[in-house]
């Protein structure tokens, strides 16, 4: 597990685009943390340094998007369900399962329970500092990407 602190949205993106050049297929990333904390700016910079030129938004209506790049990108934000039961619905569990490209998850927090075992957890927390500033911790579900979260850190510094 590790933690980094970023002072501007801008340094989130820079993080961001960090990871983007560590992250591969079949990883399961969740992020969570507060409204407007910095999840979906997150995975925007992520998906930049994996070929994606377009536009990438919050998939809070659509429940999920997918984009074409290096890699195939599955972008799910989970905030609007109310019950597991409409993760069947989405096809939740056929892209998380044994995921064919990269999943990010918005809002896992929602459903623990219906995780896979091994993914990357990525936590958003506003500091008491500036409006901007943000603590990210890093960490490793399972066993599966450990090694993946310990190489990240060593890589993740700015």
């Amino acid at each position: 597990m590790f933690t980094r602190t970023t002072r501007s949205a801008a340094e989130t993106a820079q993080l961001a685009q960090m990871v983007g050049k560590k992250i591969h297929e079949g990883t399961v990333v969740c992020l969570d943390g507060d409204l407007g904390a910095g999840k979906t700016l997150f995975v925007q910079n992520v998906v930049k340094m994996l070929g994606i030129e377009e536009g990438v938004t919050s998939p809070t209506f659509n429940l999920m998007n997918v984009y074409e790049g290096f890699c195939r990108v599955y972008h799910f934000d989970l905030y609007r369900l109310e019950a597991a039961e409409e993760l069947d619905d989405i096809g939740f569990y056929e892209y998380t399962e044994e995921p064919d490209g990269i999943v990010f998850i918005e809002w896992s927090d929602k459903f623990p329970e219906e995780l896979p075992d091994d993914y990357i957890a990525i936590r958003f927390e506003r500091t008491g500092g500036a409006a901007s500033e943000r603590q990210i911790t890093f960490s490793a579900v399972g066993d599966e990407f450990v090694d993946d979260v310990e190489e990240m850190d060593a890589f993740c510094r700015f």
